[in-house]
Order: C-alpha cells, then structure tokens, then sequence
C-alpha cells in the first residue's frame, strides 16, 4: 500500500518529462526538478488535509474562527510573491533613501497605479 501522500505514478511521469523539456540535459538535473516538484505537491496535499480538518473540527473555534485560521495557514505557508507594483515601490523607497533624483516622482507615481 501506499502512503496517502505519494503523487500518483501519472503525475510523476508528467512531471520527469516537463523536467526532461526544461532543464539541462543532465540526469541530476532532472531528477532534482522533479524531486522538487513532488515536494511542493506533497506539502499541498498536507496543507489541504490540515484546513480540511481545522475547517470542520469544533476544538478550532467557531466557523468564523475555523475559516480565519485555515485562511492565515494558507496565506502564511503559501504566501504570494510581490506584485510588479510593490517591488518597485520598495525599490524606489531604497533608492530615495539612498539620495536618488527621480526618486520621489518615481514613488508617488508608483503609489498612483491602482492595486492588482
């Protein structure tokens, strides 16, 4: 038997033969991708199974609390990467900091885009 958590053959085929297509022609190279790969979908499939349960058990709280915990777990184990607008604010903050002419037209520029 297999553990609940192993990636189904399929998947881990797909995922050899993207490797295969986007990395060096190396082995090693693409037995780390797909390692990688496997990594990152067992930790989903173990993230998923931990809200699934704080969503339903009664010890976590209300349903309101319930709802907020699995969605702080989601936000802080999978958090999103910076948009284009943010990173760019930090680094017009850094570089008018730093003394930059343009860097305060820059910024308030920046701070005039509307959020994504």
């Amino acid at each position: 038997m297999t553990h609940p958590i192993t990636p189904p053959p399929e998947l881990v085929r797909q995922w050899f033969l993207d490797a295969q297509r986007n990395q060096d022609p190396e082995v090693m190279c693409w037995m780390q991708a797909t390692a990688t790969r496997a990594a990152q979908w067992g930790a989903d499939q173990e993230l998923e199974a931990c809200c699934a349960i704080a969503l339903t058990d009664p010890v976590c709280g209300t349903k309101h609390q319930r709802s907020m915990l699995v969605q702080n777990m989601r936000e802080q184990r999978r958090p999103k990467p910076p948009s284009l607008k943010e990173q760019a604010l930090k680094a017009a903050r850094i570089e008018l900091l730093e003394g930059g002419k343009n860097a305060e037209l820059i910024l308030r520029a920046l701070e005039a885009l509307p959020d994504e």
